[in-house]
């Protein structure tokens, strides 16, 4: 199995120095061989690697950059080139690669060799080929059995520093449960960010306070000369307004998809199109900021790790339809409640759209579950509601675990 380890990095000076000039340099690499790439025809990523050797000997500062790294710059180009090729060939609309100007290339990357975890005196150091030694901040230790794969080190628009490691275990992804007896439906929305078929909804992040203050930053931004110190100083405080939104989201949906893929044997969701979502008229905002799309990949791959059932439906009718008997009513957005003029059912919109949402992933997955507790039997009659909060200070166990009478 493959997993992604980030750390925080803690450079002296000298070494910062050494990291934006290592990057600087792959940025140079990346516009060179852009350059050829546009000039000549059928040139590959293996063909270009060849080159350079030959290029060090006129190219003095290429003797300073670990060879692995300069070889995955140009497999970043043609990576770049394939997805480009890829998304044209899926009808979309696509331009040329462009060169890579001071700021837009952030990052490096180590293969196979060129770096090593060291422990001296009880603290952990990252070391890289060429730069050294370089304190981390190792708030997580690595599985017993894992390989470093690679090491990707890059800078954020903040200015932090951080270490990405790659790597792989030979554990084997746990056996799915072929009959799950612990199955959910879940339908994700605005205001309620979660509504599952166990009757728990959960609300959507409160981000108004980080809203205001990237506000306010992106305003005092607008009236510094662009360029200048101030102009720096003030774009830095940007950033790290758009980070820490970013980190209390992340924090989010880490915890709920957590939840979610621990707690259940099945988890069904909508396979939803959250590019054409946002880019639908009216509420674009809300709906990116909901960032549903990377819920539902959080979800997707703990699943994979805890060995649950992980289900993406068709999404197309889910609200329509009666969970009971099945008959589709339409209701414009502001009906919240769901009355189904066939059998009389009624729930709320959302657990309605939930347990459609499960029964089509019970027909998706073509599994057996649990008979006590079938889909035409057990709908749902009340709403559990349960806040952001809860779920972010407690973390994803105050689901299941909050007394009703302290909500």
């Amino acid at each position: 199995m493959n997993y992604n380890y980030r750390y925080r990095l803690r450079p002296s000076d000298a070494l910062e120095e050494q990291l934006v000039w290592t990057v600087d340099i792959c940025r140079q690499v990346y516009n060179h061989f852009l350059h050829r790439l546009n000039r000549i025809d059928n040139t590959s990523a293996y063909s270009e690697q060849k080159l350079l050797p030959s290029l060090k000997k006129w190219w003095n500062d290429l003797k300073q950059v670990h060879s692995k790294v300069l070889q995955k710059v140009v497999q970043r180009l043609y990576d770049n080139l394939s997805t480009l090729r890829g998304r044209k060939e899926n009808g979309y609309h696509v331009g040329t690669l462009n060169w890579k100007a001071p700021g837009e290339y952030r990052s490096f990357t180590y293969s196979q060799s060129g770096f090593k975890l060291k422990n001296k005196s009880g603290r952990t150091r990252l070391w890289l080929s060429k730069p050294g030694e370089i304190p981390l901040t190792f708030h997580r230790d690595l599985p017993d059995n894992a390989e470093i794969k690679t090491v990707t080190i890059k800078q954020e628009p903040t200015g932090k520093w951080y270490a990405i490691l790659g790597i792989e275990t030979l554990d084997d992804p746990p056996q799915k449960p072929e009959n799950p007896e612990q199955c959910v439906g879940i339908d994700v929305g605005i205001l309620k960010y979660a509504h599952d078929t166990d009757g728990t909804a959960v609300e959507s992040p409160d981000l108004s306070d980080e809203r205001e203050r990237l506000e306010q930053a992106q305003r005092a931004l607008s009236r510094k000369e662009h360029g200048s110190a101030n102009w720096e100083k003030q774009r830095r405080v940007v950033a790290q307004r758009h980070a820490d939104l970013k980190r209390k989201r992340r924090d989010f949906l880490h915890k709920l998809s957590n939840y979610y893929a621990t707690e259940y044997d099945l988890v069904a969701v909508e396979d939803l199109d959250t590019k054409g979502l946002v880019e639908l008229p009216g509420n674009s905002r809300n709906r990116a900021g909901a960032a549903w799309g990377t819920f539902l990949r959080m979800l997707q791959y703990k699943c994979e790790l805890e060995g649950t059932h992980f289900v993406a439906v068709n999404p197309r009718g889910t609200t329509k339809e009666c969970a009971s008997c099945g008959v589709s009513t339409d209701k414009p957005l502001w009906v919240r409640e769901h009355s189904c003029p066939s059998c009389g059912f009624e729930a709320d919109r959302d657990a309605n759209a939930a347990w459609n949402i499960l029964s089509r992933g019970f027909e998706d997955v073509g599994v057996g579950h649990s008979e006590g507790t079938p889909v035409e039997t057990a709908l749902p009659v009340d709403t559990d509601s349960v806040s952001a909060k809860c779920v972010i200070e407690a973390g994803s166990p105050t689901l299941k675990r909050e007394p009703s009478g302290e909500r």
